[in-house]
């Protein structure tokens, strides 16, 4: 067993739950997967095809 003096102060409920409401990530990793969906998105057109 661990401490985990972020958990024990509220920093990790914290930063999901501002990650749940906004949609913005607060990790490294989901950082750069938003962001290089964002671009994937932007070079070959993210929309829908109909």
């Amino acid at each position: 067993m661990s401490f985990s003096w972020k958990r024990a102060l509220g920093v990790t409920g914290v930063k999901q739950s501002f990650a749940k409401r906004t949609g913005i990530p607060t990790t490294r990793q989901g950082m750069q997967r938003k962001i290089g969906a964002t671009l994937l998105n932007l070079l070959f057109g993210g929309g829908k095809k109909q």
